[in-house]
């Protein structure tokens, strides 16, 4: 038997059973998760080493070295140090707290008790401290520590009974049992401890329904496979105790392994702020070369005759030479266009956004106590411009609760209410049930609201008992009765479960089996029925059936399967068949079965409608079932154009049948003179695919069998041009990794934002794929929730975090970031026109310190303040007019374009505030007659004229005042006043003399009437283009937005609202509905093996025993 090496890859897996010392020279890893990123040795190096990747702190990292060579530095060092010290501390302690949380949950994983067999005794441990070769006891409803090897169980056959929603999101119990030559050691302590079986077996991959190996026991050989194999993530169910060998542990668990590592998301904001960052180095660069330029002139045409005043330094041998540093000196100086606090403002303002969604109540969820949770700060602006949804279907849409709604027997339709006036009608919740008292064994969870249905039963009519019959005895259901009288079903799937919870209200009790016999109550009378054959459900036959005796000794064979199948036996048009079927069968009738959608999806998917954001089913169900849905849920209209449907079995049909659907909604979409095909053509290494108009409302339905061709290099273009054309697309039989395809399709063609939304471990591919991830907290685990970025209870919650929480927090980063710019560029910009007067000699016209503050203190406030609280309409208004939401889809309010608005805002302000101060100030003397124009009072008047215009500024960009903001807004001009006066206070300017150089001008200027005057000029020259902007571009560039507004401020003055929702359409009653079955296989081969129970009946005292937790658990869940 060859070993690998550890360092050089695992190629096969070798261990064996209580030998901890041969399985730790393997270096296997212990059972330790770990999902923390920093420990208290590594957090600072490794914290520092990740801020310093981001450009910008690279900058002024490299920009603090530069100011500690004093031949360049016009700037104290402490200009740079201060502010990137406080921008390094807030980074590092939010990383610090998201990395604890992690601990934590780490923590709470990793200290799990779990009982393990050590010296012939059964111990508790942690789960940390498992490793391989180990043996673990485990108990029912108790999650799975490790992948293991199953070897004994408490029910016969060493059957262990589990659910595995956090693996594949499917509820439904399933069936692993062990070898028969380790069934034999039960819970024999001595037996298990004297076990040494050897294993081998592949290597940890992330196959979860894959295993091989070979046990060794006893000198022979033991084929193993993965139904043998308990995976961690797994729970146990209605099995006592079970016993199993650890074969995988920790981060070799197939669950972790599929996990694989998040990719960090980053918004279409975050690539623009880095493209806009690099912009402005490249501006940078130009204005300091170009400052170099006119130093070096001044200092030859005037600097080289005027040495005897100012000399040069003893390194500069000529005026070209100067301008070598002058070009750093002037980095320096203008390194505030690059902000040091943008990046750590705008984490701050993602944080306060992420609290607006966890402290949302209406996205509050009470039947489960779960609120709506942000699980990342990074793509709140992001939720305001969503182009496309991805959505799951069942426990996202509906409910995940399968009810048994109508029937059809022998050509009666039951279940349907009508009103006095004889009219048929949907149920409204005040209806009165149906009362099944009479049948001691029914489920009182059951509705139904037909009496005509339960008449019949009580009437004794032939086809309505033979019906009820066929659901009684036609399934793989397994039934447990702790209590007597108190039935519980394990169903293969919810379909199946509905369908004999009926038989069962209706008098037909499915009681037990064996596997020989069912036994079923009648009536109140119990008869035994012989199973002589079960023929199981698959995929391809999409039908079951079962052959029984009577107890009248008469031989009957029971069949039901989806419609789609069955019609086709009986179809007129296949008369031979149709012939033979009804030759041997009767038809009993159909079953309306309903997954009830969730709350107000309806509603939810036509308000996003409205906001131009389209939605695609991805499901793994079949197409019929899909399509209902798609109808009830408004994705699907009666009136709309057409609906294609691809089905095609090879690429050639495919791409006939996408090509067919382009012809009719797009005809000249075909020809080479189309516009998009020109442009696909000629730039084939540049593929962003505009949207394309269709000539009317269409729908599109694809299988998964057809996608894996459409998903082919030379038809994937074909498919995503023919699906962005549709209203509505459905994706049937999809695997999940075919969801994550269609999702990378769209992002890869399409310069749009993608979020997908899930309830299933199957739905993590897709979640992680898309630009944003939700997570739905419903039936089917918690995978999808614990992968996702946000999550919450409910799929109605969607639209109020798209048209609420997306739209504001995209409204207010464009807000923030077009401010910040601004201020940036007005404060920074004034240092170029002074360079004119002052030989380009970098000298600075603000203090120091004021410079220090200004991003740092002075302006940071009222910015926060805007975007946290700022708010153009409330959330009435917001989910009444979808249309507000557009904006945000085609980045309209911050963009290449508007930043460069900024930069000559920016330009056109300081141009202001520094010709402005001069010309109020020049050969101006003070009533004393002393003059004024001094270089500190100038610096002085211009920074205050400067505080005053932004802050001006801002008030004019607030759209919703709170106290908060005014506190913010107009205190940071009182607090810059305080800060003033001690910074230039006598007593601090006397004891630092070389730090505090403003002894005096602040008492001296603010007294000065040119000041006050250089303010008002200022501020009107500055906020009066911005308001005459304001005010003509609605009237002459109007965009539907600005409609709008116009309505709601008409409405808000009085307040009166519009009139209600729009009426929804609802489906025709006509659909047919299709019974959706599970897509594995059922029980039947386990059930007639034998292996489930004994070959006769337990009795109630060993049934009760063996299966009492099993009903405390489904009637509590």
């Amino acid at each position: 038997m060859s070993l690998f090496e550890r360092q050089g890859g695992e190629q096969e897996r070798y261990l064996q059973a209580n030998n901890r010392k041969l399985n730790t020279m393997f270096g296997y890893p212990n059972n330790t998760i770990k999902t923390s990123r920093y420990n208290v040795f590594n957090f600072l190096p490794l914290n520092l080493f990740e801020q310093f990747q981001r450009l910008a702190n690279a900058y002024f990292l490299v920009l603090l070295f530069l100011q500690l060579i004093p031949q360049i530095s016009s700037l104290a060092w402490y200009t740079t140090v201060i502010p990137l010290m406080v921008v390094l501390s807030i980074t590092a302690v939010k990383d610090a707290i998201d990395d604890m949380e992690r601990h934590q949950n780490d923590n709470q994983v990793n200290n799990r008790s779990v009982m393990v067999l050590m010296n012939g005794r059964i111990k508790e441990d942690k789960w940390m401290n498992i490793q391989v070769g180990d043996i673990l006891k485990l108990r029912n409803n108790q999650p799975v520590t490790a992948d293991i090897l199953l070897l004994s169980s408490s029910e016969p056959y060493s059957l262990t009974y589990i659910e595995t929603a956090e693996l594949d999101g499917e509820t439904n119990l399933k069936v692993k049992h062990a070898l028969p030559v380790t069934s034999n050691l039960e819970d024999n302590l001595e037996l298990l401890s004297a076990f040494d079986g050897k294993v081998t077996c592949e290597s940890p991959n992330n196959k979860l329904d894959k295993f091989t190996g070979i046990l060794t026991y006893k000198g022979k050989n033991y084929i193993l496979d993965h139904e043998k194999l308990l995976l961690r993530g797994c729970i146990i169910r209605n099995t006592d105790w079970c016993f199993g060998l650890v074969i995988y542990t920790g981060p070799d668990t197939k669950l972790m392994q599929n996990c694989g590592k998040t990719t960090f998301k980053r918004t279409h904001l975050d690539h623009l702020l880095n493209i806009l960052v690099v912009w402005i180095f490249l501006f940078l660069g130009g204005m300091c070369f170009i400052l170099a330029i006119g130093h070096g002139i001044w200092e030859n045409k005037k600097g080289y005759y005027f040495q005897n005043y100012l000399p040069w330094k003893e390194y500069v041998p000529s005026s070209a030479v100067s301008a070598i540093p002058i070009f750093w000196s002037y980095f320096i100086i203008l390194n505030t266009m690059v902000p040091i606090s943008l990046y750590v403002s705008v984490e701050i303002i993602r944080l306060g956004n992420s609290c607006y969604i966890n402290w949302d109540r209406k996205m509050f969820y009470a039947p489960h106590n779960s609120p709506a949770h942000a699980r990342t700060t990074t793509l709140n602006e992001e939720l305001g411009q969503v182009k496309y949804v991805f959505s799951d279907k069942t426990g996202t849409l509906t409910q995940n609760i399968m009810v048994f709604n109508k029937c059809s027997i022998n050509g009666i339709v039951y279940g349907r209410v009508y009103d006095k006036k004889g009219m048929k009608v949907e149920v409204p919740e005040e209806t009165e049930k149906v009362d099944f008292s009479y049948n001691k064994l029914a489920d009182p969870k059951f509705s139904f609201y037909d009496e005509t249905l339960v008449e019949a039963v009580k009437k004794g009519d032939h086809w309505v008992h033979l019906f009820f019959l066929s659901l009684s005895l036609c399934h793989t259901v397994m039934s447990e009765e702790k209590v007597e009288g108190n039935l519980v079903y394990q169903a293969q799937s919810p379909d199946e479960g509905a369908l004999v919870t009926a038989a069962r209200n209706f008098g037909f009790v499915f009681h037990y089996r064996t596997s020989e016999t069912i036994a079923v109550v009648e009536m109140g009378e119990t008869k035994v029925y012989q199973l002589l054959a079960i023929l199981d459900f698959s995929n391809v036959r999409k039908r079951m059936s079962v052959i029984v005796r009577t107890p009248e000794n008469r031989v009957m064979l029971f069949c039901k399967g989806a419609d789609t199948i069955l019609c086709q036996l009986l179809h007129p048009s296949c008369i031979s068949l149709r012939d033979v079927t009804m030759e041997h069968l009767d038809l009993l009738g159909a079953t309306a079965i309903e997954d009830k959608l969730q709350d107000g999806v309806p509603e939810t998917v036509a308000t996003l409608n409205k906001a131009q954001i389209k939605m695609w089913i991805l499901t793994g169900d079949k197409q019929e079932t899909a399509m209902n849905i798609a109808y009830a849920c408004n994705i699907f209209e009666e009136e709309m154009d057409g609906i294609f449907i691809v089905e095609g079995k090879n690429d050639e049909v495919v791409l006939q049948e996408l090509r067919s659907a382009r012809d009719k909604m797009k005809p000249e979409s075909l020809l080479e003179s189309d516009p998009i095909n020109i442009y696909l053509t000629t730039k084939p290494q540049m593929l962003r695919i505009p949207e394309e108009v269709p000539n009317g409302n269409y729908g599109l339905i694809i299988n998964g069998y057809s996608l894996a061709y459409a998903l082919e290099g030379n038809l994937e273009l074909e498919l995503l041009r023919t699906a962005c054309m549709c209203k509505g697309v459905i994706w049937c039989r999809m695997t999940p990794l075919q969801k994550a395809q269609v999702v990378e399709l769209v992002k890869r063609y399409k310069k749009v934002v993608t979020l997908a939304i899930g309830d299933g471990a199957n739905d993590v591919s897709m979640i992680k794929a898309a630009h944003i991830g939700v997570g739905i907290h419903g039936q089917e685990g918690t995978q999808a929730m614990l992968n996702s970025d946000y999550a919450f209870s409910q799929f109605r919650y969607l639209q109020r975090l798209l048209l609420v929480h997306g739209r504001w927090s995209y409204n207010r980063m464009c807000k923030f970031l077009s401010y910040f710019f601004y201020k940036n560029f007005a404060f920074t910009l004034v240092h170029f026109w002074y360079a004119f007067f002052n030989g380009f000699s970098a000298q600075t016209v603000y203090d120091t310190w004021f410079i220090t503050f200004y991003n740092l203190v002075y302006t940071s406030l009222p910015v926060l303040g805007l975007s946290l609280f700022d708010q153009d309409v409330n959330e009435t208004w917001s989910l009444h007019f979808p249309e507000l939401y557009k904006p945000g889809q085609h980045n309209l309010y911050f963009n290449k374009k508007e930043f460069v608005k900024c930069l000559v805002h920016g330009i056109y302000s300081s141009f202001v505030l520094f010709f402005i101060p001069m010309g109020t100030i020049y050969n101006s003397v003070r009533i004393d007659g002393k003059d004024i124009s001094d270089y500190q009072s100038f610096s002085l008047i211009v920074q205050t004229s400067l505080l005053f215009v932004v802050t001006m500024q801002i008030a004019l960009e607030t759209t919703y005042w709170t106290m908060i903001n005014h506190i913010f807004t107009w205190g940071s001009l009182i607090f810059y006043f305080c800060i003033l006066f001690f910074l230039y206070s006598d007593d601090l300017c006397l004891m630092f003399p070389s730090v505090f150089q403003y002894l005096g001008v602040a008492r001296n200027t603010l007294i000065l009437p040119q000041m006050w005057l250089s303010i008002v000029l200022s501020m009107v020259l500055c906020i009066l283009p911005v308001i005459g902007y304001q005010f003509l571009k609605p009237l002459f560039w109007p965009v539907n937005v600005d409609k709008i507004m116009d309505r709601i401020h008409y409405w808000m003055n009085p307040p009166v609202l519009p009139p209600t929702q729009t009426k929804l359409k609802h489906a025709s009653s006509h659909r047919h509905s299709a019974y959706a079955f599970s897509h594995v296989w059922g029980f039947g081969a386990l059930i007639t093996s034998g292996k489930t129970l004994n070959a006769k009946r337990p009795s109630a005292k060993v049934r009760r025993s063996q299966q009492k937790e099993a009903i405390d658990l489904l009637s509590n869940g």
